[in-house]
């Protein structure tokens, strides 16, 4: 049993190498991609499809979850004396932990998949072969646009998902009474610090290094059978999801001891 579990484990760490010389190579790739503004085209339509058409849907739940925490939340803490702290609870909540989760969790569930798909598949046509023949780098080509265009659009939207988080309630206060809407913003900028809405924005772009990293990465370990595409997207999501929660916890501990 110890000599399974001891192969077990360093057949998982023979690849730790290859794994951060991916990671870096996919880093100075995307430098350089800054620099000459190669595959222009690959960047657009990865920030359309990861960012603009996930704008409805983030604008949707973060809505709603904003204004169901406010009103749950505002009900409790009238309840024992505390209504003043609701401020401090909403913002921490939604800018904090709920916005670059919850685009995570989305992006994951939009853009994880297909990369991890695309590429896949891309690799069993033989695709890839075909780029490397021509002199063409696939991780310049087809990495770094993608790593930059999920990285940009989870800060982005994580910045979307707080603004409407936040802002939601008040329609619904002025709905319910109008004149409580200037209290309302007045306490939401009094709750927001320096030090929440810029660990909200690490969080976020990280998250999207790792979601972009990850799908990318398993869509190029696919190496001949088509069955394997699906078990590629399949790891892509687990791991990020994974990445994300391992990274979620790391930051929110520095907050809290720093």
């Amino acid at each position: 049993m110890f000599k399974k579990a001891g192969h077990l484990i360093i057949h998982k760490f023979d690849s730790v190498p290859y794994v951060l010389g991916y990671i870096g190579r996919t880093f100075r790739c995307s430098f350089s991609f800054l620099k000459t503004n190669a595959s222009r085209k690959i960047l657009i339509m990865q920030l359309l499809f990861t960012f603009i058409e996930a704008l409805p849907l983030i604008a949707f739940i973060s809505t709603a979850m904003g204004t169901g925490i406010f009103l749950v939340g505002n009900s409790f803490l009238t309840s024992i004396g505390q209504d003043s702290l609701i401020y401090q609870l909403l913002t921490i909540v939604i800018t904090l932990e709920l916005g670059p989760l919850i685009v995570g969790f989305v992006v994951i569930a939009r853009s994880a998949t297909a990369i991890a798909t695309e590429l896949g598949n891309m690799v069993v046509t033989h695709q890839i072969e075909s780029y490397i023949a021509c002199g063409v780098d696939p991780i310049s080509h087809l990495v770094a646009p993608r790593f930059l265009g999920v990285t940009l659009s989870v800060f982005f939207l994580n910045l979307y998902f707080n603004f409407c988080g936040l802002l939601g309630p008040a329609l619904i206060q002025f709905m319910i009474n109008p004149i409580t809407v200037s209290t309302y913003l007045r306490g939401i900028l009094s709750g927001l610090s320096l030090s929440v809405i810029l660990t909200s924005l690490l969080k976020s772009l990280l998250f999207g290094m790792i979601i972009s990293i990850t799908a990318t990465f398993y869509g190029f370990n696919v190496e001949r059978a088509s069955t394997e595409v699906p078990v590629a997207g399949i790891h892509a999501v687990g791991n990020s999801v994974l990445g994300m929660i391992i990274i979620d916890a790391f930051v929110i501990v520095m907050f809290y001891v720093l």
